[in-house]
């Protein structure tokens, strides 16, 4: 089919398809939200009182699951999910490759009377044995040794999935290994949680506020994606093998007009985002916001805040279902960090609080922060923490697609830093240097003209740039990739922040204990000091400048570029010892992750190579052939000599290439590494150069792969 066939059968999409019936939101009975989630409404209605009530007590405060409920539990759990036309369970976990595992088990034995019945028992619903010899443990497990367990996780509710053929209950659980090591993201996670909790309730305590009896961090995620027609994805091998375009010159019109951020949706996009959010909310998944993002056919979508366990949960769920149902308007969702060089990537920005079971919010400055000494302590604790372990945030969002974005096309740079906005700065600037510091006033901004209203005018503005920037009430890490979980970054922000958390309790028991000390003055002696030990890390200037790493080399701030700088920070002394401190993660479990990122990132770049050789030597070199072949016989030689020139050179540069791609060097893993990014990922990107360039000669007729003006720009 000739190039423009194709651009406009893909752009042929009628609305005939799936549709969602509108329906009167107004009555509750069409409030799909929730359904098809086993949360308190469906407990509620299920469970007996006493046993409903037990099984809140583990959700909400934290206490040990009583297991004489389990029977109880299972049976409701049972019978929702036959209702829902579900046949079969899983218990969904989350092992070391990133995203989501099940196995799936019948509800229905036989009785031996030629019928079946239904059953699940309080154990099968607490614990299960998937196979764990083919998932990644880092040297945890050996290969010949295949037992692991997975644990259900009670704070996180059930849900069923649909398929036209049936439904199953997932059921959200941890997953270990035999030996009980952790071997996924969920159970570190639920870990820095309880760490978190108790090292806040004992600042709290200190606070004089004894009403609190659980604090818990909560996360929501910005969700950046690239929506293309299927057509031109299941014609591009690099993004089938990899998610990503390992070759393609860049367009005549990109983002530079600034003409598709936040603009009108294509109706085909939309119809698709509405279904994507319908069943999200049937998975009671809070999704708030949608809009396109800076890139022609990027879009973003956002969930209202959640406990981290379950947020994180909710985010895999949010990915898998935006990946399944663009398949029904015939479109693909690209979650890789760059998919297309040049244009703007995807991030996730981590959107990270702490909240506690009263209803307060730990980071929220009120109207004036200054005296809000609550604030200031958490606040304080969070610079630190950041500071002190800007090098390890850093490995939790380093890996093979990250490197395109973070440190090199385009920020947030691999500097961590942090952004307070102008009002939050000046607070803590003040206090550093032992002066009171009066809050700006909230005042109102006009906009020159009586039909528009007074809008409250912000104490600070925000900054895009920053890694790691507050808005508000929380904090938002936005250097995490768009096809990452958010079980990793999660579960180190809430372990470091533990650790700083407890560090400033201490300092400021030692100041009560002096006589007759005011626990105003002692707060702002401890966030003094720690403010003044840690302002280093904090920036609100311009991120992306060369100024800025200039500066940021000068305080000393880290600055690991690429996934194999990064990595090794997983296994410093520092990091083990604040993750064994806390037992979240032991030695052996850290160096165990640390041995399957290495391993992955050598893997993907590995894929990726091959799959760029391969590409070039069958289906760009014989494009460049034919259409030399075509010069010649149009017998114009300077044509035919530019293309044969660079068709000579992309065959040197693919077999430089495919040499480096074929050796695999002597030594540690993380100097194996090394050799990918430095020699591997060179040989490609000489080989991509060349290509590119041909993509701009070559007959539009005889080019074998879409090109970036056509799956970016035709809806």
């Amino acid at each position: 089919m000739p190039t423009r066939h194709k651009n406009l059968a893909a752009a042929q999409w009628l609305t005939d398809g799936p549709a969602i019936d509108v329906v009167d939101l107004t009555l509750p009975e069409n409030n799909a939200f929730g359904e098809n989630a086993f949360g308190p409404a469906a407990q509620r209605a299920r469970l007996p009182k006493s046993v409903y009530r037990k099984l809140q007590a583990t959700i909400e405060r934290g206490t040990e699951l009583d297991a004489s409920i389990a029977d109880a539990v299972a049976s409701a759990m049972k019978d929702w999910a036959l209702a829902k036309g579900a046949t079969h369970y899983t218990h969904w976990f989350q092992p070391l490759t990133g995203s989501t595992a099940e196995k799936h088990d019948s509800f229905f034995g036989p009785t031996g009377e030629g019928t079946s019945i239904a059953e699940f028992s309080g154990d099968e619903l607490i614990q299960a044995e998937p196979d764990a010899s083919s998932f990644p443990t880092g040297g945890i497990r050996a290969t010949f040794e295949a037992r692991g367990y997975t644990a259900w996780d009670p704070t996180s509710p059930a849900f069923i999935l649909e398929n036209p053929n049936g439904a199953t209950l997932c059921i959200p659980t941890g997953f270990m290994s035999w030996t009980g090591e952790a071997l996924d993201n969920k159970i570190p996670l639920l870990r820095s949680m309880e760490a978190l909790n108790a090292a806040a309730l004992k600042a709290l305590d200190l606070f004089g506020d004894h009403d609190v009896h659980r604090v818990f961090t909560t996360i929501g995620a910005e969700q950046e994606y690239f929506l293309i027609d299927e057509q031109y994805y299941y014609e591009r091998p690099d993004l089938i093998n990899t998610g990503r375009t390992l070759f393609g010159a860049k367009p005549p019109k990109g983002h530079e007009l600034d003409d598709h951020y936040f603009g009108s949706i294509p109706e085909r996009v939309l119809a698709c985002m509405m279904e994507v959010e319908h069943e999200l909310a049937r998975l009671a998944v809070p999704i708030k916001t949608r809009h396109n993002e800076v890139a022609p056919a990027q879009y973003e979508v956002a969930p209202i805040f959640e406990i981290s366990s379950v947020g994180a949960d909710h985010q895999h769920l949010l990915m898998q279902t935006l990946k399944r149902l663009a398949r029904h308007y015939g479109l693909v969702a690209l979650l890789h960090e760059k998919p297309f060089a040049g244009v703007n990537g995807s991030g996730k920005h981590n959107n990270w609080s702490m909240g506690t079971d009263t209803g307060a919010n730990l980071l929220d400055p009120g109207d004036t922060p200054n005296d809000n000494l609550q604030f200031l302590f958490f606040a304080a604790a969070v610079i630190r923490a950041v500071d002190k372990y800007a090098g390890l945030l850093r490995a939790t969002v380093a890996n093979a697609g990250q490197d395109h974005r973070l440190g090199a096309n385009e920020a947030p740079p691999a500097i961590i830093s942090i952004y307070l906005g102008a009002e939050i700065q000046r607070v803590f600037e003040a206090i550093a240097k032992g002066k009171a510091h009066k809050s700006t006033p909230r005042s109102f901004l006009g906009l020159g003209t009586p039909v528009l209203p007074h809008m409250p005018l912000h104490a600070g503005d925000r900054n895009r740039t920053s890694p790691f920037a507050f808005t508000g009430n929380k904090f938002e890490f936005r250097a995490i990739g768009a096809a990452q979980e958010l079980g990793l970054p999660n579960t180190v922000l809430n372990t470091i922040v533990a650790e700083s958390v407890d560090y400033m309790a201490a300092e400021l028991k030692k100041r009560l204990a002096r006589r007759g000390a005011a626990l105003e003055t002692a707060v702002a002696e401890v966030v003094r000091d720690v403010y003044s030990a840690h302002r280093r890390v904090v920036f609100d200037g311009y991120n992306y400048t060369e100024e800025w790493h200039a500066e940021a080399g000068k305080r000393g701030l880290p600055n690991l570029r690429t996934t194999p700088d990064a990595l090794p920070q997983f296994i410093t002394p520092a990091t083990v010892q604040v993750f064994t401190k806390y037992k979240v993660l032991d030695k052996r479990e850290l160096h165990a992750r640390y041995e399957v990122f290495v391993e992955q990132y050598i893997t993907n770049v590995n894929i990726e190579a091959e799959t760029a050789a391969n590409m070039a030597r069958t289906l760009i070199l014989p494009a460049a052939l034919r259409h030399i072949a075509m010069c010649e016989d149009a017998g114009i030689d300077a044509v035919t000599d530019e293309v044969r020139g660079l068709t000579e050179e992309l065959v040197a540069r693919l077999k430089v290439l495919e040499a480096a791609n074929a050796k695999h060097p002597a030594g540690t893993a993380i100097k194996h590494a090394a050799y990918m990014r430095d020699t591997v990922l060179t040989a490609m990107a000489a080989v991509r150069e060349t290509a590119d360039r041909l993509e701009g000669i070559v007959a539009d007729d005889l080019w074998p792969l879409p090109k970036y003006q056509e799956m970016l720009f035709v809806k």
